[in-house]
């Protein structure tokens, strides 16, 4: 696990010094080479979490947790992950504006996921009283 965090730590560190070095002569290649570099970063942890994911998956259906529940705690992991990255590829570009429009769809988006869990939530408290 040390090695891969280190490979990809070092895949990263290239990538990024690739993409300083192409900013001075093109912005867009430089561009280009960070979402290239955070794309391959984002398909590796998405392979290296599948078994997890699946170990955790039968751990919360064996413990009688809602599929929907682990569905959305899933999804909402992935919203987090892919309006961070996006947000701040749109500064790194230098959309500051952009960035922070990423990270309201983000919270929004996650607010519509919830709603669900929340009425459900709401459900159970009304069964208790």
């Amino acid at each position: 696990m040390v090695d891969s965090c280190f490979s990809v730590g070092i895949f990263c560190v290239c990538g990024a010094l690739i993409s300083v070095i192409l900013r001075q002569y093109c912005s867009e290649h430089s561009l280009a080479v960070s979402v290239a570099v955070s794309v391959s970063v984002i398909i590796a942890a998405v392979v290296m979490l599948e078994s997890p994911f699946a170990e955790l998956r039968s751990m919360m259906i064996s413990a009688g947790i809602s599929e929907s529940y682990l569905s959305a705690i899933f999804k909402a992991a992935a919203i987090c992950c892919i309006t961070h990255i996006s947000a701040q590829l749109c500064r790194d570009s230098g959309e500051g504006a952009m960035g922070a429009a990423a990270e309201l769809w983000g919270r929004a988006a996650l607010v519509v996921l919830s709603i669900p869990v929340l009425e459900e939530f709401i459900s159970l408290l009304d069964r208790l009283m």
